[in-house]
């Protein structure tokens, strides 16, 4: 199977999976897959491939679902909930960190053969890791802002609370993703990575952005009409 078609699935699968834990579980399941977005899309960045033609690293569908997260919580639950989600992130990422640093103080036994793996891919993780909670809660922050700062400037152009959800929902994405994009491939993998390298990250993930953003309206539309409380 391509990598294309597979990045493909993988937003269908993931965005699908954000608005049945909110259908099922309600606001505490987006708080779960906050959770667990955060920890894997930290591990499985580490992952270059190419697609589309493009070099890029894996991660950014799982970090993209976080923010269709904070966009579900803000236009169903309210900006208290949708900052809670990004508190919630950034305390995951920061234990996560001291949890699998932990693992390599132990002397492993001589029947081990995990630990030189493990070893291996969380080598990295403190810088990916502290890099990821600055950035996540900078950018995750603007996302609720410009949220909430488009819904109320369209609320007052046309007098209805209801409209215009593509519009908050793609413009505040849009904009925290390419804040996103740039701030964290620099910051995590700067001097790992050659400059040319790093610009190419920078693009194709951002273009990568641009689609999920697109694509997770729908998402936001259906978990809006499966909410009990819509804000009115």
């Amino acid at each position: 199977m391509s990598n294309e078609l597979l990045l493909i699935l993988n937003v269908i699968f993931l965005y699908m999976c954000v608005v049945l834990f909110y259908r099922f579980l309600g606001k505490s399941g987006l708080y779960c897959w906050t959770v667990l977005a955060t920890i894997a899309a930290n591990i499985e960045v580490l992952i270059v491939v190419n697609a589309f033609g493009m070099e890029q690293t894996l991660g950014n569908i799982l970090f993209a679902s976080t923010f269709l997260v904070t966009d579900i919580l803000s236009e169903t639950e309210g900006k208290r909930a949708a900052n809670k989600a990004v508190l919630i992130g950034v305390l995951t990422s920061g234990v996560f960190v001291l949890i699998s640093q932990s693992w390599m103080l132990y002397t492993p036994n001589g029947n081990d053969w995990a630990s030189p793996a493990i070893a291996s891919v969380f080598s990295n993780t403190p810088r990916l890791m502290l890099s990821s909670i600055i950035v996540y809660a900078i950018v995750q922050a603007f996302d609720v802002f410009a949220y909430h700062a488009i819904w109320a400037k369209t609320t007052k152009l046309c007098n209805d609370s209801k409209r215009f959800l593509w519009l908050r929902n793609n413009g505040s994405t849009l904009v925290s993703q390419f804040f996103n994009t740039l701030l964290y491939t620099f910051a995590a993998f700067w001097g790992i990575y050659e400059t040319k390298t790093l610009m190419n990250i920078v693009f194709s993930s951002y273009v990568i952005f641009i689609f999920t953003s697109l694509l997770d309206t729908p998402a936001v539309y259906i978990a809006r009409k499966l909410s009990p409380r819509v804000r009115k």
